[in-house]
């Protein structure tokens, strides 16, 4: 395809083609997903294809497995419209030799209705993967000196150079996303995407999930609430207390927990859950999910936030950009099977983001706007944690980093090795 841009993905994806008889591609709608699969496919069906959609239906009924013959790999696009797709792919893969026979795109996950028309859960005929919006450096906005994969195998280089940018420009970033129709564009344009997803989303999408129908205001009265939580571990009774005091709504723990349940099932939101970790002390580490949604910007728009709002307001804008942070961290971590987790302990120290491997190595990353007085604070979260780390129980961590907004340059500390990198500089 003309202009295509190679995701991260792909190669993961390339990979697991290579080993296994059929891969599922998740992900919220207009990351990506069918682009990148049409990179790697050699025939395709487009269950959201207007004019077949009805026959493609019809025949999944009565033939399905007519709508499997094609050239392989075969790409079966938004397939969650059809459960049965999943049990006749795992007797194709079971009775064909060869890798690579199908790929499967879902935008969604099966709802538990839609889960009991399946009888085989796939264990050894599919592998799962996740597709996020673009990366700072898919969207050839980082200038990737600093290879997170490096670092976990012992990169002891001290200095690296980033893509200038400064926090006008991150903001942007922010409030624009990593959504490739909105890459490359400016203003108003670059802006539009989210803004069209977000009302897919409060208006159809999350009744489609599952087909329990969901007022589209409380929708979005839950999504500004989230918003205005990311970053934090708010429990159900918080977020309850958050919208009945900033959008003079009552709502039921039972309804947020249905409302959420929907909104991770279309993977408009992500959180990251908690680092378990063997400490010299024996306090409390708090175990509970931290909020993000899968893209920043999904954020900024819930809460109405433009690029000169967030300059106008950098305590806010450290939260969003936090979310930026994790949505690359995470794009970055899928090349190395591995994981993007977060630590809160009893006394509020903090680590935003813990990254592990699938090896179980792992890295300290405290997330800042950037600044001396914002790093320092970075810098002493780190230390303390790692000191409280029980080094009998545990390997130290492969590095430990301020991730920040702007600069021009990553490097090294001479004191205690650890590196300060703008996210402009970073790459799997």
């Amino acid at each position: 395809m003309k202009n295509y841009k190679k995701r991260v993905i792909d190669e993961i994806l390339a990979e697991r083609l290579e080993s296994i008889g059929a891969v599922l591609l998740e992900g919220a709608k207009w990351c990506g997903k069918t682009t990148t699969c049409e990179q790697h496919c050699r025939s395709a069906l487009y269950m959201d294809d207007p004019d077949n959609r009805n026959q493609y239906l019809r025949m999944a009924d009565s033939e399905i497995n007519n709508l499997l013959e094609g050239d392989t790999p075969r790409l079966i696009d938004e397939w969650q419209d059809v459960p049965k797709f999943w049990d006749a792919i795992r007797h194709r893969v079971d009775h064909r030799d060869g890798f690579g026979q199908f790929i499967l795109t879902g935008s969604s996950v099966l709802s538990e209705e839609k889960k009991k028309e399946i009888f085989h859960s796939g264990t050894g005929r599919f592998a799962w993967l996740k597709m996020r919006p673009m990366s700072l450096f898919e969207s050839g906005e980082s200038s990737g000196e600093v290879s997170l994969k490096a670092l976990f195998n012992g990169d002891s280089e001290t200095a690296w150079k980033a893509m200038p940018r400064c926090l006008a420009d991150t903001a942007f970033i922010v409030c624009r996303g990593g959504w490739p129709t909105a890459v490359g564009h400016m203003g108003a344009a670059a802006l539009r995407p989210v803004r069209d997803y977000f009302k897919a989303v409060t208006e159809s999408d999350i009744s489609r999930y599952d087909n329990v129908p969901r007022d589209p205001e409380r929708v979005r009265n839950l999504m500004r609430s989230y918003a205005r939580l990311q970053g934090t571990q708010s429990n159900l009774t918080a977020i309850r207390k958050d919208i009945a005091s900033n959008e003079a709504m009552s709502i039921s723990e039972d309804t947020i927990y249905s409302y959420l349940k929907a909104l991770r099932g279309i993977f408009a939101i992500e959180d990251a859950k908690a680092w378990s970790v063997e400490l010299r002390a024996k306090d409390a580490v708090r175990m509970s999910d931290t909020r993000y949604f899968t893209d920043p910007s999904i954020a900024a728009v819930a809460l109405g936030a433009t690029p000169k709002a967030l300059m106008n307001d950098l305590r806010s804008f450290g939260y969003f950009f936090e979310g930026l942070a994790m949505k690359d961290l995470r794009v970055y971590m899928d090349a190395m099977d591995g994981e993007v987790r977060h630590y809160h302990d009893k006394t509020g120290l903090e680590c935003d983001a813990v990254l592990q491997d699938w090896a179980g190595n792992y890295a300290l990353v405290e997330i800042k706007l950037g600044g001396e007085n914002l790093i320092d604070e970075g810098v002493a979260a780190l230390r303390k944690l790692n000191n409280l780390i029980d080094a009998k129980k545990m390997m130290p961590p492969a590095f430990k980093m301020v991730l920040t907004a702007t600069g021009e340059f990553a490097y090294r500390r001479p004191v205690d090795g650890i590196i300060v990198c703008p996210i402009s500089a970073l790459r799997p």
